[in-house]
C-alpha cells in the first residue's frame, strides 16, 4: 500500500512520542502522605499531614503530634484562614503537590499518554480516508494540550513537542486539500510551580512548638484544651530529651485549668440567662427579655470575651425564647378578643355535652358488648336520635368550627352505636354488635377529645 504524500515522515515522528515515555523517573517514590505547610501571617508554620481543607472561615487539617516518622499519630485541628498567608502557602501547596505527583504516577500516565499518542499517529498514517484521519489528529490534538492541566503542568517541554508533532500532521492532513493557510487552537497549557525545598516530618521539638502555637491562636475552650492535652501526652512521649520539658508541661497544665475555669463561668452564665428568658417567656414578658439580650455583651465583656461560639448559642438561644413569647402574645390577645365566644358556645352545647358525658357507662358497656339493659338501650336511643343533625345546623364562628366537628362526630357515632346494638340486640346478630362497638368506642375517644379542646379553649394560651 502506498502512503499518502507526507505520512512516512509520521513514522519517523512516532519514534520521538516512544523515546519521551522512556526518560527515568525524577525521584524514587516516597512515603504514602504528602505534608503540606500552612504559612501563618506572624511568620509561624504549621505541618499538616496529607491536604488541608477550607471550610468557609475555618482550615482543616492533619497535624502530625508523635509516633514514628513512618506511622505518626494524627490530630485534627482548625485554624481561621484570616490568619494564613494564602500566597505562600499555596505556592509550596503547588510544589508539594507536583513533586509528589512527579515521584508516584506522573512517569506512568505520561507513558500512557504517549502510547496514545503513537497509537493515534500511527492510524493516521495508516489511515486512507484523509477526512477522519484529519478529526482523529485534531481530538489528540486536544486531548494532549489539555493533559498538563490536569497534571500539574509535568513534562511541560515534552508535551510541547509531542503538540508540535501532532501540528505537523494536521498541517500534512490538510495540504492537499489545497489549504496553505490554516488555524489551530492555541491551547494554554498549565505551566508547572515553582519547586521549592520539601519538608520532612518535623522533629519532637518542632512538634511541640507548633502545638504551643496553634494553642495559642485557636478560639479557646475545647479545642484550646484539647490541643493541649496532645502538648502533654507529646511531652510525656518525648520530653525526656528536652531542656524545658517541666516548664512546658507545667505551661499546658496551667492553660487547661483556665480554659476549664472559664468554661464553667459561660457555662454558667448561658444557664442562668437561658432559664431566665424561659420563665419570662411564660409570661409573655416581651421587654424584659429584648432587656436580657442587651445583658449578653455585657456578661461577655467582664469574662473576657473568651468563648465567641457559646455566646452565640446563647444569644440564638435568648432569641428563641424572645420568639416564643411574641408568637405567645399574640394568641394570648386573641384568645381575650375571642373569650365571650368561646363562652357563649360552651353555654349553647352544655346540655348536649351533658346527655353524652352520662351516656359515657351506656357507650362503655356497648363498646365491652354487654349492655346495656334493654329499657336503658331504648332511652338511649331516643335521647340520642337526630341530635346530631340539630347541632349541624348550629351556627359557629370559623375558629370554632374544628371543635364542633368533633362534638358532631361524637354524638353521630354514639347514635349509631346505639342503634347499631339495638339491631343486634333485637336480631342476636353479633357483626352488628360489633359494629356498634367499633361506633361507641369512636364516640367516647371523640368525646374526651372535644371535652380536652373545650377546656384548652376556656384557659389563657400557655408557652408549649
Amino acid at each position: 500500500m502506498r502512503l499518502p504524500s507526507g505520512m512516512t515522515r509520521f513514522l519517523r515522528l512516532l519514534v520521538v512520542c516512544a523515546c519521551l515515555a522512556l526518560v527515568p523517573r525524577l525521584a524514587a517514590a516516597g512515603a504514602d502522605v504528602t505534608l503540606f505547610r500552612l504559612f501563618l501571617l506572624d511568620g509561624s508554620v504549621l505541618t499538616s499531614y496529607g491536604e488541608f481543607a477550607r471550610v468557609e472561615d475555618r482550615v482543616v487539617f492533619s497535624m502530625p503530634v508523635g509516633g514514628r516518622p513512618e506511622e505518626p499519630r494524627i490530630q485534627v485541628a482548625t485554624v481561621r484562614a484570616a490568619l494564613i498567608d494564602w500566597p505562600r502557602t499555596d505556592r509550596y501547596s503547588a510544589s508539594a503537590r507536583y513533586q509528589r505527583y512527579a515521584e508516584t504516577r506522573g512517569e506512568e500516565d505520561f507513558r500512557i499518554l504517549s502510547n496514545e499518542v503513537a497509537v493515534a499517529l500511527n492510524d493516521v498514517a495508516l489511515s486512507t480516508n484523509r477526512q477522519q484521519a484529519l478529526v482523529r489528529a485534531e481530538a489528540v490534538r486536544r486531548m494532549v494540550a489539555e493533559w498538563p492541566k490536569a497534571h500539574y503542568g509535568y513534562r511541560q517541554a515534552d508535551v510541547r513537542e509531542i503538540v508540535s508533532v501532532l501540528d505537523q500532521a494536521i498541517s500534512t492532513l490538510r495540504a492537499p486539500a489545497g489549504a496553505t493557510a490554516f488555524e489551530l487552537s492555541l491551547v494554554a497549557m498549565a505551566e508547572p510551580p515553582e519547586l521549592e525545598p520539601m519538608i520532612s516530618m518535623p522533629t519532637p521539638r518542632q512538634q511541640i512548638d507548633e502545638i504551643f502555637h496553634l494553642a495559642g491562636i485557636s478560639n479557646g475552650g475545647a479545642e484550646r484544651v484539647a490541643v493541649l492535652q496532645t502538648a502533654l501526652a507529646l511531652l510525656s512521649e518525648s520530653g525526656a530529651g528536652l531542656s524545658d520539658a517541666a516548664m512546658l508541661r507545667r505551661s499546658a497544665e496551667r492553660q487547661i485549668r483556665q480554659e476549664r475555669a472559664i468554661d464553667r463561668q459561660y457555662t454558667s452564665l448561658s444557664q442562668r440567662l437561658t432559664a431566665q428568658a424561659g420563665r419570662l417567656a411564660e409570661r409573655a414578658n416581651i421587654g424584659e427579655i429584648e432587656r436580657l439580650t442587651m445583658r449578653i455583651p455585657k456578661e461577655d465583656l467582664k469574662l473576657g470575651r473568651q468563648r465567641p461560639e457559646m455566646v452565640d448559642a446563647l444569644n440564638g438561644a435568648v432569641q428563641a425564647q424572645l420568639s416564643a413569647a411574641r408568637r405567645l402574645r399574640l394568641l394570648r390577645d386573641q384568645w381575650l378578643l375571642r373569650q365571650s365566644a368561646y363562652r357563649e358556645y360552651q353555654r349553647s352545647v352544655r346540655s348536649q355535652l351533658l346527655l353524652l358525658v352520662k351516656s359515657q357507662a351506656s357507650l362503655d358497656a356497648i363498646r365491652r358488648l354487654e349492655g346495656p339493659a334493654p329499657d336503658r338501650l331504648v332511652s338511649l336511643r331516643q335521647q340520642l336520635s337526630g341530635g346530631a343533625e340539630r347541632l349541624q345546623r348550629m351556627r359557629t364562628p370559623e375558629h370554632l368550627r374544628p371543635t364542633h366537628e368533633l362534638l358532631v362526630g361524637a354524638w353521630r357515632f354514639a347514635e349509631n352505636a346505639a342503634k347499631a346494638r339495638f339491631d343486634a340486640v333485637e336480631g342476636a346478630n353479633s357483626s352488628a354488635a360489633w359494629e356498634a362497638s367499633s361506633a361507641a368506642a369512636a364516640a367516647m375517644m371523640m368525646l374526651t377529645r372535644t371535652q380536652q379542646e373545650l377546656r384548652a379553649l376556656l384557659e389563657p394560651p400557655r408557652l408549649r
